[in-house]
């Protein structure tokens, strides 16, 4: 009795466990709906407040940044060590580049503050080393992976 008791309360349990809500990222210091610019679900990175298959920009896996929705060798986009963000599926040091420190993003392989293009801290990408609220280029309402918040960077400041 008590090992369908367990079974049963597993079964009612998993569903809510296995669903993660989509998190958003928001343009500048706003959290409201209009300003949705990019969707994340822990995989795939979508346009707006969207969670449509059609509007994947890229897939993420924890090491690769994937175009769309693939998964395919060729079509990598980015590679993450953890460290370093390489171009393709490169990991040669001529081929970073971003460094992060778990503050700041750096161009290519540098550490010189001269370098630093952003600080991510507290749900917030700046620009730069600053932390004003007039800095803020990104709001997110959840941790994102490095990886994905570069290309939506990249977009932030075109």
């Amino acid at each position: 009795m008590k090992r369908l008791v367990l079974i049963l309360l597993i079964a009612a349990l998993a569903p809510m466990c296995c669903m993660a809500a989509a998190m958003h990222i928001y343009r500048g210091n706003s959290t409201y709906t209009s300003d949705i610019l990019y969707t994340w679900d822990g995989r795939y990175l979508y346009r707006g407040n969207s969670t449509y298959t059609s509007d994947v920009l890229c897939t993420y896996d924890g090491r690769y940044v994937y175009d769309g929705r693939s998964t395919y060798s060729s079509d990598i986009l980015l590679t993450y060590d953890g460290k370093r963000v390489y171009e393709g599926r490169s990991t040669y040091t001529s081929d970073i580049l971003y460094t992060w420190d778990g503050r700041y993003l750096y161009r290519g392989n540098s550490t010189y503050t001269s370098d630093i293009l952003c600080t991510i801290t507290n749900g917030h990408l700046y620009r730069g080393r600053s932390t004003y609220t007039s800095d803020i280029l990104l709001t997110y309402t959840a941790p994102i992976p490095l990886p994905i918040l570069l290309p939506i960077l990249l977009l932030a400041t075109l």
